[in-house]
């Protein structure tokens, strides 16, 4: 069985680089750690590993992308996988959007960028513990 997967999205890469660093140093060899630049190639690569069957455990996206908002991509997420734990990582997210991620992805936690490492990572343990 392989190991179950964090996935990033963001479309600074920056940003994946940075989250992908402090995940690895805290989590170490226990999860995948896999990235993506928006929501469509979000939802293919979780086909892929769906296909594959590699479970997602935790989804961290932001808000603010091209094409597809953050929100929107929670909730398409949480339609084919409910159980996954998501987290926005936003700068820029409007209340609104907050509440559908809520209501209709069950958001576990929005945090505004820049993030607090030790926050972000407390946020995670907690949304995993829930699993």
């Amino acid at each position: 069985m392989s190991k179950p997967v964090i996935l990033c999205v963001d479309d600074e890469r920056m940003v994946l680089d940075s989250l992908r660093t402090q995940l690895s140093a805290s989590f170490g060899n226990n999860y995948i750690y896999e990235a993506a630049e928006d929501g469509d190639e979000a939802l293919d690569l979780i086909q892929e590993l769906a296909e594959d069957d590699v479970s997602i455990v935790v989804i961290i996206s932001d808000w603010l992308m091209p094409g597809m908002k953050g929100d929107e991509l929670l909730i398409r997420i949480h339609e084919k996988f409910p159980k996954v734990v998501k987290i926005m990582l936003t700068g820029q997210a409007d209340e609104a959007a907050i509440r559908r991620a809520k209501e209709f992805a069950n958001l576990h936690c929005c945090l505004s960028k820049p993030w607090s490492e030790p926050e972000l990572l407390e946020t995670i343990k907690s949304g995993l513990s829930q699993l």
